[in-house]
Protein backbone atom coordinates (compact mmCIF):
# COMPACT_ATOMS: atom_id res chain seq x y z
CA UNK A 1 0.00 0.00 0.00
CA UNK A 2 1.18 3.63 -1.00
CA UNK A 3 2.04 6.26 1.49
CA UNK A 4 -0.20 8.69 -0.50
CA UNK A 5 -2.97 5.55 -0.41
CA UNK A 6 -2.20 5.44 3.38
CA UNK A 7 -2.40 8.83 4.78
CA UNK A 8 -5.87 10.64 4.71
CA UNK A 9 -6.64 12.27 2.03
CA UNK A 10 -6.29 16.09 2.10
CA UNK A 11 -8.71 17.09 -0.77
CA UNK A 12 -11.40 18.73 0.59
CA UNK A 13 -9.22 21.15 2.77
CA UNK A 14 -7.87 22.06 -0.54
CA UNK A 15 -10.62 22.41 -2.89
CA UNK A 16 -13.19 24.28 -0.13
CA UNK A 17 -12.82 27.44 1.77
CA UNK A 18 -15.78 26.74 3.64
CA UNK A 19 -14.68 23.28 4.41
CA UNK A 20 -11.62 24.94 5.85
CA UNK A 21 -13.16 27.43 8.03
CA UNK A 22 -15.53 24.75 9.35
CA UNK A 23 -12.93 21.85 9.94
CA UNK A 24 -10.78 24.47 11.29
CA UNK A 25 -13.18 26.37 13.63
CA UNK A 26 -14.50 23.16 15.17
CA UNK A 27 -10.80 21.20 15.92
CA UNK A 28 -10.57 24.32 18.26
CA UNK A 29 -14.60 24.06 19.36
CA UNK A 30 -14.07 19.62 19.99
CA UNK A 31 -10.47 20.24 22.00
CA UNK A 32 -12.46 23.04 24.33
CA UNK A 33 -15.31 20.67 24.41
CA UNK A 34 -13.12 17.26 25.50
CA UNK A 35 -11.79 19.68 28.41
CA UNK A 36 -15.25 19.68 30.07
CA UNK A 37 -16.29 16.45 28.85
CA UNK A 38 -14.01 15.57 31.41
CA UNK A 39 -14.26 18.11 33.86
CA UNK A 40 -18.11 17.44 34.70
CA UNK A 41 -17.60 14.14 35.18
CA UNK A 42 -14.79 14.64 37.41
CA UNK A 43 -15.76 17.38 39.91
CA UNK A 44 -18.95 15.21 40.19
CA UNK A 45 -17.36 11.66 41.32
CA UNK A 46 -15.05 14.37 43.41
CA UNK A 47 -18.59 15.59 44.65
CA UNK A 48 -20.43 12.53 45.43
CA UNK A 49 -17.87 9.90 45.28
CA UNK A 50 -20.44 7.50 42.78
CA UNK A 51 -19.93 6.33 39.67
CA UNK A 52 -23.65 6.19 39.46
CA UNK A 53 -24.26 9.48 39.67
CA UNK A 54 -21.24 10.75 36.96
CA UNK A 55 -24.09 8.55 34.62
CA UNK A 56 -26.75 9.98 35.81
CA UNK A 57 -25.62 13.24 34.96
CA UNK A 58 -24.47 12.01 31.65
CA UNK A 59 -28.30 10.97 31.10
CA UNK A 60 -29.83 14.27 31.99
CA UNK A 61 -28.32 15.23 28.56
CA UNK A 62 -30.47 12.59 26.76
CA UNK A 63 -34.01 13.68 27.03
CA UNK A 64 -33.35 17.31 25.70
CA UNK A 65 -30.78 15.74 23.29
CA UNK A 66 -33.33 13.45 21.34
CA UNK A 67 -36.33 16.63 21.71
CA UNK A 68 -34.51 19.04 20.32
CA UNK A 69 -32.10 17.01 17.72
CA UNK A 70 -35.53 16.08 15.73
CA UNK A 71 -36.68 19.86 15.85
CA UNK A 72 -32.96 21.36 14.56
CA UNK A 73 -33.01 18.94 12.42
CA UNK A 74 -36.22 20.09 10.87
CA UNK A 75 -34.99 23.79 11.38
CA UNK A 76 -31.72 23.11 9.64
CA UNK A 77 -33.81 21.68 6.57
CA UNK A 78 -35.98 24.75 6.67
CA UNK A 79 -33.44 27.83 7.44
CA UNK A 80 -30.15 28.89 6.46
CA UNK A 81 -27.81 26.14 7.52
CA UNK A 82 -24.90 28.82 9.28
CA UNK A 83 -26.90 31.50 10.61
CA UNK A 84 -28.22 28.34 12.86
CA UNK A 85 -25.04 27.63 13.65
CA UNK A 86 -23.99 31.08 14.66
CA UNK A 87 -27.10 31.36 17.40
CA UNK A 88 -25.89 27.87 18.87
CA UNK A 89 -22.81 28.75 19.09
CA UNK A 90 -22.93 31.23 21.25
CA UNK A 91 -25.13 29.73 23.56
CA UNK A 92 -23.17 27.07 23.94
CA UNK A 93 -20.50 29.18 25.33
CA UNK A 94 -23.31 31.04 27.93
CA UNK A 95 -23.71 27.39 28.98
CA UNK A 96 -19.76 26.61 30.05
CA UNK A 97 -19.89 30.10 31.51
CA UNK A 98 -22.12 29.41 33.77
CA UNK A 99 -19.90 26.13 34.39
CA UNK A 100 -16.87 27.68 34.78
CA UNK A 101 -18.20 30.46 37.38
CA UNK A 102 -20.00 27.62 39.03
CA UNK A 103 -16.72 26.02 39.31
CA UNK A 104 -14.95 28.78 40.90
CA UNK A 105 -17.05 29.43 43.35
CA UNK A 106 -15.63 28.01 47.04
CA UNK A 107 -18.48 25.65 47.18
CA UNK A 108 -20.06 24.44 43.48
CA UNK A 109 -23.11 23.62 43.64
CA UNK A 110 -24.40 20.09 42.29
CA UNK A 111 -27.08 20.94 40.55
CA UNK A 112 -25.57 23.13 37.46
CA UNK A 113 -23.83 20.23 36.93
CA UNK A 114 -27.03 18.56 35.63
CA UNK A 115 -28.44 21.22 34.69
CA UNK A 116 -26.26 23.30 32.29
CA UNK A 117 -24.69 20.08 30.87
CA UNK A 118 -28.85 19.22 29.94
CA UNK A 119 -29.08 22.52 28.49
CA UNK A 120 -26.06 21.90 26.30
CA UNK A 121 -27.61 18.95 25.16
CA UNK A 122 -30.16 20.31 24.15
CA UNK A 123 -28.54 23.08 21.95
CA UNK A 124 -26.49 20.47 20.54
CA UNK A 125 -29.42 18.60 18.95
CA UNK A 126 -29.73 22.32 16.84
CA UNK A 127 -25.90 22.78 16.47
CA UNK A 128 -24.81 18.83 15.23
CA UNK A 129 -27.74 18.21 12.87
CA UNK A 130 -26.74 21.67 11.00
CA UNK A 131 -22.87 20.91 11.30
CA UNK A 132 -23.28 17.27 9.56
CA UNK A 133 -25.64 18.09 6.50
CA UNK A 134 -23.66 21.28 5.55
CA UNK A 135 -21.16 18.88 5.08
CA UNK A 136 -22.18 17.23 1.67
CA UNK A 137 -23.25 21.41 0.64
CA UNK A 138 -19.55 22.56 0.53
CA UNK A 139 -17.83 19.23 -1.67
CA UNK A 140 -18.49 16.64 -3.90
CA UNK A 141 -20.08 13.45 -3.42
CA UNK A 142 -16.92 11.69 -4.56
CA UNK A 143 -15.02 13.25 -1.85
CA UNK A 144 -17.22 12.74 0.78
CA UNK A 145 -15.46 9.50 2.34
CA UNK A 146 -12.25 11.74 2.55
CA UNK A 147 -14.49 14.59 4.16
CA UNK A 148 -15.37 12.83 6.57
CA UNK A 149 -12.44 10.98 7.58
CA UNK A 150 -10.45 14.43 7.90
CA UNK A 151 -13.79 15.15 9.81
CA UNK A 152 -13.07 12.78 12.25
CA UNK A 153 -9.06 13.83 12.52
CA UNK A 154 -10.51 17.29 14.32
CA UNK A 155 -12.83 15.28 16.50
CA UNK A 156 -10.42 12.95 17.71
CA UNK A 157 -7.41 15.78 17.67
CA UNK A 158 -9.95 17.12 20.25
CA UNK A 159 -10.53 13.54 22.03
CA UNK A 160 -6.83 12.87 22.00
CA UNK A 161 -5.40 16.67 23.73
CA UNK A 162 -8.44 17.80 25.65
CA UNK A 163 -8.59 15.25 28.17
CA UNK A 164 -5.33 15.21 28.24
CA UNK A 165 -4.74 18.62 28.70
CA UNK A 166 -7.71 18.61 31.11
CA UNK A 167 -5.91 16.04 33.24
CA UNK A 168 -3.14 18.54 33.73
CA UNK A 169 -5.16 21.91 33.89
CA UNK A 170 -7.56 20.36 36.71
CA UNK A 171 -4.36 19.13 38.87
CA UNK A 172 -3.11 22.42 38.42
CA UNK A 173 -5.26 25.42 37.57
CA UNK A 174 -8.02 24.19 38.70
CA UNK A 175 -11.92 23.50 37.27
CA UNK A 176 -13.02 27.16 36.81
CA UNK A 177 -10.05 27.62 33.82
CA UNK A 178 -11.26 24.07 32.23
CA UNK A 179 -14.74 25.82 31.51
CA UNK A 180 -13.57 29.18 30.64
CA UNK A 181 -11.17 27.47 28.05
CA UNK A 182 -14.05 26.34 26.16
CA UNK A 183 -15.85 29.19 26.36
CA UNK A 184 -12.84 30.45 23.84
CA UNK A 185 -13.50 27.69 22.12
CA UNK A 186 -17.04 28.43 21.42
CA UNK A 187 -15.85 31.79 20.42
CA UNK A 188 -13.52 31.12 18.01
CA UNK A 189 -15.94 28.38 15.95
CA UNK A 190 -18.20 30.98 16.24
CA UNK A 191 -15.55 33.30 14.41
CA UNK A 192 -15.05 30.80 11.66
CA UNK A 193 -18.75 30.24 10.57
CA UNK A 194 -19.21 33.83 10.76
CA UNK A 195 -16.43 33.87 7.61
CA UNK A 196 -18.32 31.34 5.56
CA UNK A 197 -21.10 31.77 3.01
CA UNK A 198 -24.58 31.05 3.63
CA UNK A 199 -26.08 27.84 3.50
CA UNK A 200 -29.50 28.32 2.63
CA UNK A 201 -32.44 25.76 2.81
CA UNK A 202 -33.10 24.43 -0.87
CA UNK A 203 -35.81 26.42 -2.57
CA UNK A 204 -39.29 24.80 -1.56
CA UNK A 205 -37.95 22.91 1.68
CA UNK A 206 -40.51 22.00 3.94
CA UNK A 207 -40.65 24.49 6.85
CA UNK A 208 -40.02 23.46 10.33
CA UNK A 209 -42.79 21.43 11.61
CA UNK A 210 -43.99 18.27 13.33
CA UNK A 211 -45.36 16.77 9.74
CA UNK A 212 -41.62 17.86 8.31
CA UNK A 213 -40.12 15.72 11.17
CA UNK A 214 -42.42 12.79 10.98
CA UNK A 215 -41.73 13.11 7.73
CA UNK A 216 -37.73 12.45 8.36
CA UNK A 217 -38.27 9.80 10.62
CA UNK A 218 -41.00 8.08 8.33
CA UNK A 219 -38.16 7.76 5.45
CA UNK A 220 -36.17 5.30 7.63
CA UNK A 221 -38.79 3.07 7.09
CA UNK A 222 -37.97 -0.22 5.21
CA UNK A 223 -34.42 1.26 4.99
CA UNK A 224 -32.04 -1.13 6.11
CA UNK A 225 -29.01 0.78 4.38
CA UNK A 226 -30.14 3.80 6.91
CA UNK A 227 -31.26 1.77 10.24
CA UNK A 228 -27.75 -0.28 10.51
CA UNK A 229 -26.23 3.06 10.58
CA UNK A 230 -27.79 3.82 13.38
CA UNK A 231 -28.34 0.49 15.27
CA UNK A 232 -24.62 -0.73 14.96
CA UNK A 233 -23.87 2.37 16.36
CA UNK A 234 -25.63 2.40 19.61
CA UNK A 235 -25.17 -1.24 20.10
CA UNK A 236 -21.92 -0.03 20.20
CA UNK A 237 -22.33 2.62 22.44
CA UNK A 238 -25.05 1.35 25.03
CA UNK A 239 -23.02 -1.67 25.64
CA UNK A 240 -19.10 -1.30 24.66
CA UNK A 241 -18.13 2.49 26.22
CA UNK A 242 -16.98 2.12 29.71
CA UNK A 243 -16.40 6.12 29.98
CA UNK A 244 -18.85 6.97 32.98
CA UNK A 245 -15.93 4.09 35.01
CA UNK A 246 -13.39 5.77 34.43
CA UNK A 247 -13.59 8.61 37.02
CA UNK A 248 -13.32 5.38 39.31
CA UNK A 249 -10.94 3.04 37.26
CA UNK A 250 -8.36 6.13 37.54
CA UNK A 251 -8.33 7.02 40.85
CA UNK A 252 -9.16 3.66 42.50
CA UNK A 253 -8.62 0.88 40.06
CA UNK A 254 -5.26 2.22 38.86
CA UNK A 255 -4.73 3.97 42.67
CA UNK A 256 -4.03 7.44 40.24
CA UNK A 257 -4.96 11.18 40.34
CA UNK A 258 -6.71 13.50 37.82
CA UNK A 259 -3.64 12.90 35.01
CA UNK A 260 -4.80 9.27 35.00
CA UNK A 261 -8.74 10.11 34.86
CA UNK A 262 -8.00 12.44 31.76
CA UNK A 263 -5.62 9.53 30.52
CA UNK A 264 -8.10 6.93 29.87
CA UNK A 265 -10.35 9.99 28.17
CA UNK A 266 -7.61 10.25 26.21
CA UNK A 267 -6.62 7.37 24.91
CA UNK A 268 -9.48 6.36 22.73
CA UNK A 269 -9.16 9.42 20.90
CA UNK A 270 -5.64 8.27 20.81
CA UNK A 271 -6.03 5.23 18.72
CA UNK A 272 -9.04 6.74 16.43
CA UNK A 273 -6.66 9.80 15.71
CA UNK A 274 -3.91 7.02 14.22
CA UNK A 275 -6.90 5.43 12.45
CA UNK A 276 -8.30 9.08 10.88
CA UNK A 277 -4.81 9.75 9.82
CA UNK A 278 -4.36 6.72 8.01
CA UNK A 279 -7.76 6.46 6.29
CA UNK A 280 -6.31 7.31 2.86
CA UNK A 281 -7.35 3.31 1.74
CA UNK A 282 -11.41 4.59 2.65
CA UNK A 283 -12.04 5.29 -0.66
CA UNK A 284 -11.22 1.88 -2.41
CA UNK A 285 -13.39 -0.07 -0.04
CA UNK A 286 -16.55 -1.07 -1.66
CA UNK A 287 -18.11 -3.09 0.66
CA UNK A 288 -18.57 -0.66 3.68
CA UNK A 289 -21.46 -2.30 5.56
CA UNK A 290 -19.22 -5.15 6.18
CA UNK A 291 -16.47 -3.03 6.78
CA UNK A 292 -18.93 -1.23 9.98
CA UNK A 293 -19.52 -4.65 11.35
CA UNK A 294 -16.04 -5.68 11.44
CA UNK A 295 -14.74 -2.56 13.09
CA UNK A 296 -17.59 -2.55 15.79
CA UNK A 297 -16.72 -6.53 16.66
CA UNK A 298 -13.45 -5.22 16.99
CA UNK A 299 -14.28 -2.20 19.39
CA UNK A 300 -16.19 -4.41 21.55
CA UNK A 301 -13.80 -7.20 21.85
CA UNK A 302 -10.93 -5.02 22.77
CA UNK A 303 -13.31 -3.28 25.34
CA UNK A 304 -13.41 -6.58 26.88
CA UNK A 305 -10.13 -7.21 26.85
CA UNK A 306 -9.51 -3.94 28.65
CA UNK A 307 -11.98 -5.06 31.32
CA UNK A 308 -9.84 -7.81 32.24
CA UNK A 309 -6.45 -6.40 32.62
CA UNK A 310 -4.77 -4.42 35.98
CA UNK A 311 -2.05 -2.39 34.11
CA UNK A 312 -2.21 0.94 32.80
CA UNK A 313 -0.18 1.01 30.45
CA UNK A 314 -1.80 -2.19 28.92
CA UNK A 315 -5.14 -1.10 29.37
CA UNK A 316 -4.73 2.46 27.76
CA UNK A 317 -3.07 -0.08 24.65
CA UNK A 318 -6.20 -1.60 24.19
CA UNK A 319 -8.38 1.21 24.62
CA UNK A 320 -6.41 3.24 21.70
CA UNK A 321 -7.23 0.00 19.76
CA UNK A 322 -10.29 -0.33 20.31
CA UNK A 323 -10.60 3.59 19.50
CA UNK A 324 -8.96 2.73 15.80
CA UNK A 325 -11.90 0.45 15.12
CA UNK A 326 -14.53 3.07 16.29
CA UNK A 327 -12.95 5.99 14.02
CA UNK A 328 -12.82 3.38 10.43
CA UNK A 329 -16.66 2.33 11.67
CA UNK A 330 -17.82 6.25 12.13
CA UNK A 331 -15.62 7.42 8.53
CA UNK A 332 -17.70 4.25 7.03
CA UNK A 333 -21.58 5.23 9.25
CA UNK A 334 -21.11 8.79 8.13
CA UNK A 335 -20.63 8.06 4.62
CA UNK A 336 -23.01 5.89 3.86
CA UNK A 337 -25.87 7.92 5.35
CA UNK A 338 -24.88 10.97 3.67
CA UNK A 339 -24.42 9.27 -0.08
CA UNK A 340 -27.87 7.68 0.67
CA UNK A 341 -30.02 10.87 1.81
CA UNK A 342 -31.76 13.50 -0.15
CA UNK A 343 -29.69 17.19 1.07
CA UNK A 344 -33.70 18.64 1.68
CA UNK A 345 -33.48 15.28 3.94
CA UNK A 346 -29.92 15.67 5.50
CA UNK A 347 -30.71 18.00 8.26
CA UNK A 348 -33.67 15.86 9.79
CA UNK A 349 -31.63 12.13 9.56
CA UNK A 350 -28.69 13.90 10.56
CA UNK A 351 -30.53 14.90 13.59
CA UNK A 352 -31.50 10.83 14.33
CA UNK A 353 -27.74 9.94 13.41
CA UNK A 354 -26.82 12.94 16.31
CA UNK A 355 -29.39 11.62 18.78
CA UNK A 356 -27.54 7.96 17.99
CA UNK A 357 -24.28 9.23 18.21
CA UNK A 358 -25.03 11.60 21.03
CA UNK A 359 -27.37 9.85 22.89
CA UNK A 360 -26.13 6.18 22.79
CA UNK A 361 -22.86 7.14 24.82
CA UNK A 362 -25.33 8.41 27.81
CA UNK A 363 -27.40 5.52 27.56
CA UNK A 364 -24.21 3.71 27.84
CA UNK A 365 -23.12 5.95 30.98
CA UNK A 366 -26.50 4.94 32.81
CA UNK A 367 -25.17 1.11 31.77
CA UNK A 368 -21.91 0.95 32.96
CA UNK A 369 -22.98 2.50 36.14
CA UNK A 370 -26.08 1.08 37.12
CA UNK A 371 -23.96 -2.73 36.21
CA UNK A 372 -20.78 -1.26 37.99
CA UNK A 373 -22.89 -0.23 41.10
CA UNK A 374 -24.60 -3.60 41.30
CA UNK A 375 -22.16 -5.99 40.31
CA UNK A 376 -18.60 -3.86 40.53
CA UNK A 377 -16.54 -2.01 37.62
CA UNK A 378 -14.96 -4.73 36.09
CA UNK A 379 -17.72 -6.75 35.46
CA UNK A 380 -19.63 -3.49 33.95
CA UNK A 381 -16.99 -3.45 31.12
CA UNK A 382 -16.34 -7.21 30.49
CA UNK A 383 -20.02 -8.07 30.23
CA UNK A 384 -20.57 -5.11 28.05
CA UNK A 385 -17.82 -5.53 25.25
CA UNK A 386 -18.89 -8.89 25.38
CA UNK A 387 -22.47 -7.78 24.91
CA UNK A 388 -20.71 -5.50 21.62
CA UNK A 389 -19.83 -7.79 19.92
CA UNK A 390 -22.72 -10.41 20.37
CA UNK A 391 -24.82 -7.53 19.43
CA UNK A 392 -23.07 -6.54 16.04
CA UNK A 393 -23.52 -9.95 15.20
CA UNK A 394 -27.06 -10.60 15.17
CA UNK A 395 -27.26 -7.27 13.56
CA UNK A 396 -24.71 -8.58 10.98
CA UNK A 397 -27.64 -11.58 9.97
CA UNK A 398 -30.99 -9.18 11.27
CA UNK A 399 -29.92 -6.87 8.22
CA UNK A 400 -28.62 -8.55 5.37
CA UNK A 401 -29.20 -4.68 2.93
CA UNK A 402 -26.77 -2.76 5.65
CA UNK A 403 -24.50 -6.03 5.41
CA UNK A 404 -24.67 -5.85 1.90
CA UNK A 405 -23.86 -2.34 1.10
CA UNK A 406 -21.26 -0.95 -1.25
CA UNK A 407 -19.69 2.14 -1.36
CA UNK A 408 -20.19 5.13 -4.26
CA UNK A 409 -16.95 4.78 -6.10
CA UNK A 410 -15.11 8.14 -6.48
CA UNK A 411 -14.94 7.62 -10.40
CA UNK A 412 -19.10 7.44 -10.44
CA UNK A 413 -20.17 10.26 -8.26
CA UNK A 414 -21.39 13.50 -9.64
CA UNK A 415 -20.19 17.25 -8.27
Amino acid sequence: MSRRRLLVDLGPLRHSRDFRLLFSGQLVSTLGTQLTVVAVPYQVYRMTDSSLDVGLVSLAQLGPLLVCSMIGGAVADAHDRRRLLLITELLLAAVSSGLAINGGLAHPALWPLFALPAAAGGLAGFDRPAFNASIPRLVPTGDLAAAYALWQVQMQVGIVVGPALAGVILSTAGLSVVYWLDVASFVVSWLAVLAMGPLPANEGAAPASWRSIREGLAYLRGRQVIQGVFLLDINAMVFGMPRALFPALGLDFFHGGAQTVGLLYAAPGAGALVGALTTGWVNVIRRQGRAVIIAVVIWGAAITVFGLVDVLWVALVLLAFAGWADVVSAVFRNTILQTALPDELRGRLSAVQIAVVQGGPRLGDLEAGGVAQAFGTSFSVISGGAACVVGAVLLAFALPGFRKQQAVMPSAATE
